[in-house]
């Protein structure tokens, strides 16, 4: 059966359309905005008769323009279409009271990864937030969870939000962006007219653990190059942390860690060692890497590859978090001395005077527990277990697609 995402349905059916006939419609997209025929939403919408009035884009801009994490994008006019193209990833993070004045009703369509630190999450909640405070409506039109519907890691902690950190959710959070923007709504009381155009046929539990098999991968940010990055991503993207390369600069961003002094094989045996109950669901092969940029440019690195395909791939079982906190407890318990860390000095999106791994795991737990050669496996569970199921407690009530 074929999945419809939300666009797919709005273009398909006239009465969905129907409440935004004579409305100005703004549009939040990216790249990975395209129909089933590949259509990008933009043009799609303009052909059937929506008047975009505006556009917005996300991190890394409406069509991809940026390559690398933190570069800002600026707003332009659209070449083709005329409509001012706002950016949300450059001089502002939250829509200015100018922009917000260029619509009635914004259409937001964007391919989430399913991970909180996954910066359209945010965008989300400061779309919605300037909407309840201009009287604005928000469409959310739903696309899959490619990570599915698994939940995994600790909850951020007070004071502890961020761009990268928008509330107190867990790291993989299990929810598609329609069912997410129900739960800011309604965790920071907000007063929004929202909808969801709901997907048709998503089965979360079905081929493809999230993803459809019927539809093709369109990268929603330059280095989500295919579904393996998606579903390791919630434990990869701490790396973006540490001194270790994530990957950036090579055809596999996201999707390895490793540095060229350490032993690959020997951190693989070491994290087998530790905890194998871990690293259920995957395959960890040692690889050699050289970045063409980023850390470790032009160097010879070895890495771990994390494999979350193919036969060793066990949906239920995969806990890529628990993974890559294993990695960095390994190569702790290796290299006592090794500097894992980016110091303070490294602005991560747009935070002072903190770690970047603490401001990924919205507190500091993880990394204490990663320098503490006293701690074991089952401390970080300690931690991360209470919060999970907490978590899933807390969405039951708003998942849209059982």
């Amino acid at each position: 059966m074929t999945t419809l995402f939300g666009i797919d349905r709005l273009l398909a059916d006239p009465a969905l359309r129907t409440p935004l006939q004579g409305k100005r419609v703004a549009l939040l997209a990216h790249p990975a905005s395209v129909t089933a025929d590949l259509t990008h939403s933009l043009d799609a919408l303009v052909a059937a008769g929506i008047d975009i009035t505006a556009v917005f884009g996300p991190q890394h801009g409406v069509r991809g323009d940026l390559q690398d994490n933190m570069m800002e994008s600026p707003d332009f006019t659209d070449p083709t279409y005329g409509m001012p193209v706002f950016s949300l990833y450059g001089e502002v993070r939250r829509p200015s009271g100018q922009s917000m004045h260029t619509f009635d009703v914004m259409l937001v369509d964007l391919q989430d990864l399913g991970c909180r630190i996954y910066t359209y999450v945010t965008t989300l909640l400061y779309i919605l937030e300037a909407a309840a405070q201009h009287g604005k409506a928000v469409w959310v039109l739903d696309r899959p969870n490619p990570a599915g519907r698994p939940v995994e890691g600790t909850r951020l902690l007070l004071r502890w939000e961020s761009f990268v950190g928008a509330g107190p959710m867990v790291m993989r959070h299990g929810l598609t962006m329609g069912e997410m923007g129900h739960w800011f709504i309604r965790h920071f009381g907000l007063d929004v007219d929202y909808r969801v155009i709901e997907m048709e046929g998503w089965d979360p539990k079905g081929p493809g653990f999230g993803w459809p098999t019927t539809r093709v991968w369109i990268n929603p940010s330059p280095n989500a190059a295919n579904l393996n990055m998606a579903r390791a991503y919630a434990g990869t993207v701490m790396v973006e942390g540490a001194t270790l390369s994530e990957g950036r600069g090579t055809t596999r961003p996201l999707e390895l860690f490793g540095a060229p002094d350490i032993d690959a094989r020997a951190v693989i045996a070491e994290m087998q060692r530790l905890a194998p109950e871990w690293l259920s669901g995957c395959k960890l092969r040692d690889i050699w890497f050289e970045p063409t940029f980023h850390k470790h440019m032009k160097q010879l690195n070895s890495g771990v590859h994390i494999h979350a395909e193919g036969a060793w791939y066990d949906h239920a079982a995969f806990r890529p978090w628990r993974v890559q906190a294993l990695g960095f407890k390994a190569i702790r318990s290796l290299y006592p001395d090794y500097p894992i860390w980016r110091g303070k000095d490294f602005q991560y999106e747009y935070t002072d005077d903190v770690l970047a791994i603490d401001v990924i795991n919205g507190g500091p737990g993880l990394r204490e527990w990663v320098d503490d050669a006293g701690a074991a496996p089952g401390d970080l569970d300690a931690l991360a277990l209470p919060d999970e199921a907490g978590w899933r407690e807390e969405i039951a009530d708003l998942l849209i697609y059982k």
